[in-house]
């Protein structure tokens, strides 16, 4: 399978099924307020898509992977699928889109101002961009595959450069999601003893690829079988949008043009 690994989280694998119904809720919550044209940056396996098609005219989503997008394209021909090299959206007009989704996208990004700066311009005046991103301060270990993350203020700061007002939001979970991010907080913690040299921050990322999966993979197995079974039983709306973002494991930021 093309995007079962532990970074992507797939909805078929059932130790991912805990990240998967995280990732997912963010969709559940744009779903309720967009409508119209809306442009999805890194739309991945389409996690959230028949989702948002539910609720919009006409959807357009982008990634690189181009596998997974000839898969969607067949899969919804009515609407636009397209391979793409972010930050670059060069392809499409000003004031194009109403609404603008990216989740888990921008961490990935070297150019993070260029991204902001290019949704903002393909959105319509007053259109909104919903983005979710990693807050740093819940990160257990570092994850090669990001180029930074953030904290509330500075990913605020960030998107009020180029947005007139933003909503600083996190996904928020109840006990079920919080006992989950417990176990997994003690299972990483006794895994990352075994780094006494402080690799993790030392090596360049691509070299930290490979056993960050391994390890990833093996934690999220073995977690399955603890905190009582609870991996198994979390639901998207076991999430909610919390005004606290400093507390969530993940930002939920809205953004206006």
């Amino acid at each position: 399978m093309t995007y079962a690994t532990t970074e992507i989280a797939s909805a078929e694998i059932p130790s991912d099924n805990p990240v998967h119904q995280r990732l997912y809720f963010p969709y559940e919550a744009a779903a309720k307020e967009i409508s119209g044209k809306v442009l999805e940056l890194g739309c991945g396996w389409g996690r959230g898509v028949e989702k948002v098609l539910s609720v919009v005219d006409h959807y357009t989503g982008l990634d690189k992977n181009e596998p997974l997008i000839e898969k969607l394209q067949n899969a919804y021909p009515k609407h636009t699928f397209q391979t793409a090299d972010l930050p670059h959206l060069a392809g499409f007009k000003d004031n194009t889109f109403d609404y603008l989704l990216t989740f888990q996208v921008i961490e990935h990004i070297q150019d993070d101002h260029k991204f902001l700066a290019e949704a903002n311009r393909v959105l319509k005046p007053g259109g909104k961009i919903f983005l979710t991103t990693v807050n740093k301060d819940y990160s257990l270990s570092r994850n090669p595959w990001h180029i930074r993350e953030y904290k509330t203020a500075e990913l605020k700061s960030l998107m009020e450069k180029y947005f007139v007002t933003v909503e600083a939001n996190g996904v928020g979970g109840n006990e079920k999601v919080w006992q989950y991010y417990e176990e997994n907080k003690k299972s990483v913690r006794n895994i990352m003893k075994w780094d006494v040299l402080d690799l993790q921050h030392r090596l360049p990322g691509w070299m930290l690829q490979v056993p960050y999966e391994m390890l990833n993979r093996f934690n999220r197995n073995k977690l399955m079988g603890k905190a009582e079974g609870v991996a198994a039983e979390i639901n998207w709306d076991d999430h909610f949008v919390s005004q606290n973002p400093d507390e969530c494991i993940d930002f939920y930021f809205i953004g206006t043009k």
